[in-house]
């Protein structure tokens, strides 16, 4: 018997990243059916299309209300609330615009899809984890717009366990630190990084050695096997919590 026999799960951000690892780890443990959503179309068909598993496959973003009215999640049993952007840019000069971009697709994306995937499950029980982020609890300049949604992110997922407790459903969150994903591209000083190392892998290995002691940046795939723990049985008295996956970059 595999962790998710028979298993109905959603991802969101699914193209790519930490969404697209934790979808090809729960196909290959007997998942039935994965719902994937992201807004990259070609790349995530392409994706699907790899999976061996029943695949349901919803294009559009997560802030859209109408698109979570009309969207089929008959039957899930799991959900990774994953979908986001990354950015970066001191208090002073961010822009208003930019702070409402970021706080629409990281927390009012998260709500939209948390709010869908709980009343799918109300009844029938379920589990979720919500991507967040340790820089929702490790203050750094110029990224308040992306902390201050992932700080939300994080305490979101504890009001929800425990709302949705009475009706068997287990909410976590997950704090990641530096993961080479193709996040850092939309962050400025990440791109200059490149520029002056003349490759996104020198990139994340001068980040990683000097940020983390571990040295190094997690890989998608490490952030994803996480993620199938809180969401399967083996976490099934887990709920509230937020799995700090850093390397140490906290401490």
């Amino acid at each position: 018997m595999t962790d998710f026999e028979n298993a109905v799960a959603l991802i969101t951000g699914a193209a790519s990243g930490i969404g697209a690892a934790t979808a090809t780890i729960l196909a290959a443990r007997g998942a039935r059916k994965l719902i994937l959503v992201d807004q990259q179309e070609d790349r995530l068909r392409d994706f699907a299309f790899s999976l061996p598993c029943e695949r349901q496959v919803i294009i559009g973003d997560v802030t859209d209300q109408a698109m979570w009215g009309n969207a089929d999640l008959t039957g899930i049993t799991h959900a990774v609330v994953n979908a986001g952007v990354g950015a970066g840019e001191p208090i002073e000069t961010l822009r208003f615009e930019e702070w409402r971009r970021v706080l629409s697709i990281n927390l009012d994306g998260a709500f939209l899809t948390l709010q869908a995937a709980m009343r799918a499950m109300k009844g029938n029980g379920g589990s979720i984890v919500l991507t967040a982020s340790v820089a929702g609890l490790k203050a750094e300049p110029g990224i308040a717009a992306y902390a201050a949604s992932k700080a939300a992110v994080i305490h979101l997922a504890k009001v929800a366990a425990k709302e949705g407790a009475p009706s068997k459903i287990r909410v976590n969150a997950i704090a990641p630190g530096g993961v080479e994903t193709a996040i850092w591209s939309e962050v400025p000083f990440f791109q200059t990084l490149v520029e002056k190392t003349g490759s996104e892998d020198a990139a994340f290995q001068v980040l990683g050695g000097s940020a983390t002691p571990m040295g190094r940046f997690a890989r998608a795939e490490e952030i994803g096997e996480q993620i199938a723990f809180l969401l399967s049985d083996k976490a099934a008295f887990v709920t509230g919590s937020c799995l700090v996956s850093d390397g140490g970059y906290s401490l």
